[in-house]
């Protein structure tokens, strides 16, 4: 892990006044944008090659004379051959050289290893560096551990494959689409067994993948992502805040749940497992009585992340959850930095945060509104990594 220090030498380099939001182009990198545009900041994007023209082209940021964003929110992009080249040394150095604060998402920790992440990338983080490895479910210290740690609830583990006696999920990666889930349901053995082989024949899942899943007893019930966001630097309010709630469109699933059961009944073998890919986000909002429960669950998750992953978590993070017919909680998933949904909440904010800030406020937006001001209180070494 790269000594914090070191990275508030760099931070402590920076001109204060010239100072870019950046990210990897994907995931949820527009709502960074936005956010920081919003916030008076210029933005970068590490962008790959062939998926480049939606950041370096069609939100292309166009300011006037006086630097005022008229249209656009990108206002320089790098295109690299592969998402990891920004390791490289020399692209490492133009990011510390235009003072670039960089936001993490799930592609920026994918793409490029989080080892690399930890170990390499000396470009400073807004967020908490340390936390990132605990999304990789299966390593020691994931965010199952934290949530033992903290008490919170999540769903009921099976260990092995024989003792499936109700349905379950099997949580595993995708072979080929590297952030998406090759995620299969099964009510005993033998169907288990049907899906896997079906799955490994069609090259969906791997073989050692699937060794290593996870299976979880499935909660029958909705899904809310809490987009929450926690302050080290606030000083008069709740350092804690809930900025919004989405939830996902999945293929296939989706489009299973569209077709009338006697249809869903006439698929043909290829078409018969859902895929759980995430293609888009909806907002939702919660019935009051819950949120409660909400802060009390966030609070928790908070409070483990200081004891056990120094500084804690810094800023944005999600906690994704299903809640079941007695309007319990379970943490399904948590992502310790901004979560995948919150493109849905740019520009027009998110519902609970705009109702917080009493203007349009975004998880980019809330991002780049805790830079502004760490660095209006000269307090940028709290909320950087």
């Amino acid at each position: 892990m790269i000594d914090r220090k070191e990275i508030m030498d760099i931070v402590n380099d920076y001109d204060a006044d010239n100072i870019k939001v950046g990210t990897v182009g994907s995931h949820s990198a527009l709502d960074v944008f936005d956010g920081a545009v919003e916030e008076g900041f210029n933005t970068f994007a590490a962008c790959k090659s062939g998926r480049e023209k939606t950041y370096n082209q069609y939100f292309r940021a166009k300011r006037d004379s006086e630097g005022n964003v008229i249209r656009g929110i990108v206002d320089e992009a790098s295109v690299y051959s592969r998402f990891d080249e920004i390791l490289n040394s020399k692209n490492q150095q133009k990011l510390v050289d235009d003072n670039v604060l960089f936001v993490p998402n799930r592609s920026f920790t994918t793409y490029c290893g989080i080892e690399n992440v930890e170990n390499n990338f000396k470009v400073p983080l807004v967020g908490s560096r340390n936390l990132l490895r605990s999304e990789e479910r299966g390593m020691d210290y994931d965010y199952y551990w934290i949530l033992d740690k903290a008490g919170l609830p999540y769903p009921e583990r099976v260990n092995k494959p024989e003792d499936i006696d109700e349905l379950v999920m099997v949580k595993l990666p995708h072979a080929v689409k590297t952030l998406e889930r090759g995620f299969f349901t099964a009510a005993s053995y033998e169907e288990y067994l049907d899906k896997a082989n079906n799955l490994l024949d069609r090259g969906i899942i791997t073989q050692d993948a699937l060794d290593n899943a996870v299976i979880e007893k499935y909660i029958i019930g909705p899904v809310f992502n809490f987009d929450m966001f926690y302050s080290p630097i606030e000083d008069e309010m709740n350092k804690l805040e809930l900025l919004g709630i989405d939830w996902r469109f999945e293929t296939s699933l989706d489009g299973h749940v569209r077709l009338p059961a006697p249809q869903q009944m006439t698929l043909s073998e290829h078409q018969m497992n859902p895929e759980y890919t995430v293609c888009g986000h909806n907002s939702s909002t919660l019935r009051e009585s819950l949120l409660d429960k909400v802060f009390e669950l966030s609070e928790k998750y908070v409070e483990a992340t200081q004891k056990y992953y120094d500084p804690g978590i810094i800023g944005p993070f999600c906690l994704q959850t299903c809640i079941d017919k007695d309007l319990n909680f379970h943490i399904y998933d948590v992502a310790p930095r901004i979560g995948g949904g919150t493109n849905v909440h740019m520009s027009v904010g998110h519902s609970y945060g705009n109702t917080l800030w009493r203007k349009p406020m975004s998880t980019g937006r809330r991002v780049a509104f805790e830079i502004k001001r760490a660095i209006e209180t000269d307090q940028l070494d709290k909320i950087v990594t």
